[in-house]
């Protein structure tokens, strides 16, 4: 299963931001066995996001998008993602009913801030998805994610993202199996070593060097066997020590 990962936020693009998301929805995606086949980062641009949503639908098995989804002026997400598939947005009762609940609960847990300032919330804003998606109610925020078909659509916050994903983690599979081997070698002594899996085995290899701790090298296929063999065989060429 190929999967596409697409973070929406100027935030995210000035640095003001961390990725988190991508970083940590690659981590679960790779557990479940589903391969990340892209990840990309774009502004709170309508266009953009339309544009790219409607190609990667097409060209992989699901796309992860994260951020951008709400009522505020800047949250754009929901309506690129209705315009890419040719929809409206509109508003499922049940996800109206749990943003009026939501906002009355955190009326309730601060009645100082409420009355300080001027909380006026666009429910129909912040609950608006696009027609015939799959609501996915937040149980950590506002603003709900949904499915439409192969497309995912979470809010950018990361409590929410991973609350989210957990509602639907069981819809991501794949047969993608890995090992990775610590070594103290420099990466520059074990070109040959790389390039002879490479060449023999049916796998990919990631080498990834670290001035802090121990070099890696990631072995991924689709074949467990292949991937043992392969394991075995660097082993015999190179030095591996237990963890990093």
């Amino acid at each position: 299963m190929e999967v596409a990962i697409l973070t929406v936020g100027d935030e995210v693009l000035s640095g003001d931001t961390a990725n988190a998301n991508a970083t940590w929805l690659a981590s679960r995606l790779t557990d479940t066995g589903a391969t990340v086949a892209r990840v990309l980062t774009l502004p709170d641009d309508h266009e953009a996001i339309r544009e790219t949503v409607g190609s990667w639908r097409a060209a992989f098995d699901a796309v992860i998008v994260t951020g951008g989804l709400g009522g505020t002026h800047d949250d754009v997400t929901a309506d690129a993602i209705a315009d890419a598939f040719g929809r409206e947005l509109v508003v499922h009762p049940a996800v109206r009913e749990d943003v009026i609940d939501t906002v009355a609960a955190y009326r309730d847990r601060n009645p100082d801030l409420v009355e300080a300032h001027d909380l006026d919330i666009d429910v129909d804003a912040w609950a608006a998805l696009p027609e015939g998606s799959r609501p996915l109610i937040n149980p950590e925020g506002l603003c709900p994610g949904c499915v439409l078909e192969n497309v995912y659509a979470f809010p950018g916050v990361p409590a929410e993202v991973r609350a989210l994903f957990g509602l639907v983690d069981g819809e991501f599979d794949g047969d993608a199996v890995s090992t990775t081997l610590y070594t103290p070698q420099p990466e520059g002594s074990m070109i040959e070593a790389v390039a002879g899996v490479r060449d023999r085995f049916d796998v990919t290899v990631g080498s990834y060097p670290s001035t802090e701790t121990r070099n890696r090298i990631k072995l991924t296929g689709t074949d467990p066997d292949a991937v043992a063999a392969a394991a075995t065989w660097l082993r015999e060429r190179i030095d591996v020590v237990e963890g990093p």
